[in-house]
């Protein structure tokens, strides 16, 4: 047997479903933001360990192995 609802409840319910979908976009833009901005964090502490390593003076190959 259907149920008939009032057009009050079909406009609740409505307005529950808005939220809900306002609230999940709100997540998702959350989480994609909070990804992005480790992400651009790491690659600036890469490119930083890349250029220390760069400038770094070169060891000699006997030093190097010796290290190890």
């Amino acid at each position: 047997m259907p149920v008939y609802l009032t057009p009050e409840q079909l406009a609740a319910r409505n307005k529950r479903s808005l939220w809900i979908a306002v609230g999940l976009v709100a997540f998702i833009v959350l989480i994609f933001t909070t990804t992005f901005m480790r992400m651009q964090a790491n690659m600036t502490a890469r490119t930083a360990q890349d250029r220390a390593l760069a400038s770094a003076p070169a060891q000699p190959a006997s030093m190097a192995e010796a290290s190890n």
